[in-house]
């Protein structure tokens, strides 16, 4: 019997790997958690699976997501990142990438870790959207509205409500899959 899955899911097996194994599974990793925002940030105005046909390359471009390195970049990495075909090749969302690694880490200096700022907007659980249909969802919440804005004051670029709600969804801060899917878990 073959499983019944969110119906956003493709035919395409990395797809198909990322929605059972990743998607909406609660994250609590700074460095998870920070792969994500860099890779939302950089799916803007693009589909998710551009990104995902993507990661390994974008990996390797940044240092495996290393915060730490990522913000020592200089206009010579940007340059090389800008060359690199594997990637998207966006100046403002490489500098913002830069950018946003240095406010993550003034995050986790105020708040003990990235996770810990992040999860207390949910009050640490997973919000439980009860989607029936696809069609019952929504591109942004007041949740989201709200981190975005505190994100946008804190210095993160490119996360807007709409970014900050797919990020939400996948680090699993909302329960998004349908009730009819095999991932979706009561809680």
């Amino acid at each position: 019997m073959e499983k019944i899955r969110c119906n956003w899911v493709s035919n395409d097996e990395l797809y198909i790997k990322y929605h059972d194994e990743e998607w909406g599974k609660p994250v609590y990793d700074d460095k998870v958690l920070f792969e994500f925002l860099v890779l939302e940030s950089f799916q803007a105005g693009l589909s998710w699976i551009t990104i995902l046909k993507k990661r390994e390359n974008f990996r390797k471009a940044f240092d495996n997501f290393n915060d730490k390195k990522i913000v020592k970049y200089n206009d010579a990495k940007i340059e090389e990142l800008l060359q690199n075909e594997g990637i998207i090749r966006h100046r403002g969302k490489i500098e913002a990438t830069i950018n946003n690694a240095r406010v993550f880490q003034e995050i986790q200096k105020e708040f003990g870790s990235f996770s810990e700022y992040l999860w207390s907007y949910v009050n640490g659980k997973p919000i439980d959207n009860k989607l029936k249909s696809i069609k019952d969802a929504v591109a942004k919440t007041e949740i989201s509205d709200a981190l975005a804005k505190d994100l946008k004051k804190r210095g993160f670029k490119f996360m807007g409500s709409t970014t900050v709600y797919a990020f939400m969804q996948a680090v699993g801060m909302v329960n998004d899959h349908i009730t009819s899917c095999f991932c979706y878990k009561k809680n």
